[in-house]
Order: structure tokens, then sequence, then C-alpha cells
């Protein structure tokens, strides 16, 4: 049986999509409780394809936000194909980390597709996964010295903040970007270092989420104009929380996400206990 979801419904989660994909609160923790409370059943495989392909509108976000960045990494990228003198330059062996850092996550996230989409997929895990991450962010927090800068990350630093993604992909609520944050502050990176690598890690591996999943959106009752303005319109939320975060850190710790994750967790599992929600 297929699922539909309509214009409003598109526009709903694409707002929520937008808000969350880039703080450490998870969004696809949020995405699945608010479908929860809209009725639209979390683990159909129409509604993860959907969820994934609106990301896609938080990734265009990153890339404009970030487009001299990235256009200065991947330039240096090609003059290091052609010209091998130019591959001692950092933005070079970069754009390869990145590439290396993102390989794991899309091993596990084909290995692990039918669990991801199915059992781990309840909003148990989301409400577990809320509670246990923000423990990690405050635990990074505390032990994190925050004495590097970006010019200082290293091939371990990004294969470590690449492949803390995993947890968010198996346990929905654990937050993409609360546990890059996390492992980039744990290995001893700033605030706004451990983002910056957060967001331009998020690139490859969001896309590719999006784009893989856009065929079983399509074909299993999702149209083409739900996705188009649930996309377009977590574009414009995104960028706008993309700017507001990178303020936000250089000033601040991210405890305070932390205890709205909490609030957020206990809430949602009152929610299930009671039956308001099916898990």
């Amino acid at each position: 049986m297929s699922t539909t979801i309509s214009i409003l419904d598109a526009g709903i989660l694409g707002v929520v999509e937008g808000l969350t994909e880039f703080l450490p609160v998870s969004s696809t923790g949020h995405l699945k409780i608010t479908e929860g409370l809209m009725k639209i059943p979390v683990d159909d495989p129409a509604v993860v394809g959907f969820t994934a392909v609106i990301q896609v509108g938080a990734i265009a976000a990153v890339l404009v936000y970030f487009f001299g960045d990235i256009v200065r990494i991947v330039s240096a990228w090609g003059r290091g194909l052609r010209q091998p003198e130019a591959r001692s330059e950092h933005d070079y062996k970069f754009a390869w980390w990145v590439i290396f850092a993102t390989i794991p996550i899309v091993v596990v996230g084909i290995a692990a597709k039918k669990l991801i989409e199915g059992p781990l997929a309840s909003l148990w895990v989301v409400a577990s996964a809320l509670i246990v991450g923000s423990g990690v962010m405050w635990l990074a927090e505390r032990r994190g010295t925050q004495k590097r800068g970006e010019k200082e990350v290293t091939l371990a630093d990004t294969m470590i903040v690449g492949s803390s993604q995993i947890a968010a992909l198996l346990f929905p609520g654990f937050s993409r970007s609360g546990a890059t944050l996390s492992a980039g502050l744990l290995i001893g990176l700033d605030r706004v270092s451990a983002t910056r690598l957060s967001f331009f890690l998020s690139i490859p591996a969001l896309t590719g989420a999006g784009l893989y999943e856009l065929k079983d959106a399509l074909g299993a009752g999702v149209g083409a104009g739900p996705l188009v303005v649930g996309t377009v319109v977590s574009f414009a939320v995104a960028y706008a929380s993309v700017a507001w975060l990178l303020r936000f850190v250089a000033r601040h710790s991210i405890n305070g996400f932390g205890g709205y994750r909490v609030i957020v967790g206990l809430g949602l599992f009152a929610l299930l206990a009671a039956g308001t929600l099916p898990a």
C-alpha cells in the first residue's frame, strides 16, 4: 500500500528538516516525531525516501553558504590531480580526506538498509538515542580541549569525525550533527572548526542518501510536487539555520542542545508509553 504525502505535509516536514538538520538535535528524530503526530507511518519506504530526498534541500543550503570555500577546495583538488607539486596544499589533501571519510557511512548504509528502514526506525529508538546522544555531547564539551583550528585538521581527524556519522545513521535520534560535532570536540578541535568540518562531511553523505532514495520516494506514492515543496522549504530554513549555528557555537557551548534533547526524549517516552504516538 502506498503512502501519499500532501503539499501541506511536505511543507511542514520541510520546515522541520531545515530547522534541525544541522543543529545537534537530530533532524531524523524530529521528523519521525512529527510524522508520528501527523499519523504518517515512519517506517514506510516512501516516507523514508521522502525524508532522505528533502535533506538535499538542506545540503543545497550548505553548498550556497560555503560556496567560496567549496570552490577553493575543489580547485585545489583539481590542481593536485594535474600538478604533482600542488599536492602538498592542505585544501587538496582535505578534499581527499572528505572522500575517504564518507566511505564508512556509505558501506554501513547499504549493508544495514533493511535495519535502518525497519526496526531501527522505531520511535522508542529515537527517544533512547536523543538521551544517550545528549550524554555524549555533554562529555565532549567537558573533555574537549578546543586547542586546534581548521588548518590543523588531519586525515585521522576527518576519518574519526566522518565515521561518527554511523551512530546517527543506525540510531535515528542520535543526530549526525551532534555526533560529528562531539567527535570533533573530543579530538581537540574548537567548536567552530568542528562545526565547519561537520558541514563539509555532510555534503557527500546526505546528497548521496537523497539521490539513492529518490527512486523509492517517487515509486512508492510520493509525487514530484510534495518532493519539490519539501526540498525548497528545507533549503530556505536550513540556510538561516546554518548561519545562526556558526554564530552560536563561536560563543556558546552545546550543552543547551543536550538539555533540550533530554526533555524531548523523555516527552517522547511518555507519549509512547501512553499510546498517544505509535512506535
